[in-house]
């Protein structure tokens, strides 16, 4: 089962890397999900059609994944559901302060070699491993 779960990990990254990569290459533009959701809420935004396939793509790639395996959509928070929603809201916050989410620093700001991208990801990677550290020590 170890060598499934790393075949498929690596499989959804090298899609992620593709898709990214074609967007790139057809559109000039970088794949960020936190911006391309800020311009399908943002009005008079010309962008808008693209980004908003875009992101079908990815919702509809859940729905699909949660029918082929509904396990893997088993998990259920321990959260009330307003913590979780506050979180999320903040994430989405942060991400616009930080000019990006990890997905569009980490995946294709980095292969670009940008200075900004690469300390994004590691104040993201620092404050991530911190806050599980401190919260395992808080929750436990």
């Amino acid at each position: 089962m170890f060598v499934l779960d790393w075949f498929l990990a690596l499989l959804g990254g090298l899609l992620i890397a593709f898709a990214a990569s074609l967007v790139l290459l057809f559109q000039g533009r970088i794949v960020g999900i936190s911006g391309m959701f800020a311009a399908l809420v943002t009005p008079g935004n010309a962008d808008r059609r693209w980004k908003a396939f875009f992101v079908l793509g990815l919702l509809t790639g859940g729905v699909f994944l949660g029918f082929i395996n509904p396990q893997s959509l088993a998990y259920l928070p321990e959260r009330p559901i307003g913590i979780i929603a506050l979180a999320g809201l903040l994430v989405g916050f942060g991400a616009r302060m930080g000019n990006g989410c990890t997905s569009g620093h980490g995946i294709c700001g980095l292969p670009r070699l940008s200075l900004r991208s690469f300390l994004a990801v590691m104040t993201f990677m620092t404050t991530g491993v911190l806050s599980a550290v401190i919260g395992a020590q808080i929750w436990s």
